[in-house]
């Protein structure tokens, strides 16, 4: 497993020990994105903290592996926790939309055990996910439209937010 895979695993160890589920993506690009469903209680701010929350607080708990600042500079080895996505009016890739690059790589849902060094971020593409998709046994979200689940401040005091 490579810095990326080892960084999403984090990750959703963490959120799971925030009794969060959480799904993963290939973006097409570079990284990867891991995903939080949330019941539509919250407010774009709330959201917003949150995640800077937990980019801050794995920043602070293991920062041989992760950084919270934007610099590319500073980043070399390190998986950053990008929290911007959740800014109101920002973008992000949707499942299955192909980025406008070299080759038209494919953004797919991934289970997590199909993470692996021989799953880049950009592995599938116009060519090669109708072939992903018909030797799908089942789909990898296939629980994420049933999850329902909200931000406690129990949570956010687990990362050391304030209220």
């Amino acid at each position: 497993m490579e810095i990326r895979d080892r960084g999403a695993q984090l990750v959703k160890t963490l959120l799971n020990e925030l009794n969060l589920e959480c799904f993963v993506k290939t973006t097409g690009g570079k990284g990867l994105h891991v995903v939080l469903p949330l019941r539509p209680v919250h407010t774009w701010d709330e959201v917003k903290a949150f995640s800077k929350g937990l980019a801050d607080h794995l920043a602070r708990m293991i920062p041989d592996r992760f950084i919270a600042n934007i610099s590319k500079q500073k980043r070399k080895g390190k998986m950053y926790g990008d929290n911007l996505r959740n800014t109101k009016g920002a973008t992000a890739i949707a499942a299955y939309s192909t980025r406008a690059r070299l080759g038209a790589p494919v953004s797919v849902p991934l289970s997590w055990e199909e993470l692996s060094v021989d799953v880049r971020s950009d592995h599938f593409t116009v060519d090669n996910v109708v072939v992903r998709l018909s030797r799908l046994k089942q789909d990898p979200w296939r629980d994420y439209v049933s999850v329902k689940q909200k931000l406690t401040r129990k949570m956010r005091a687990s990362l050391g937010m304030s209220s």
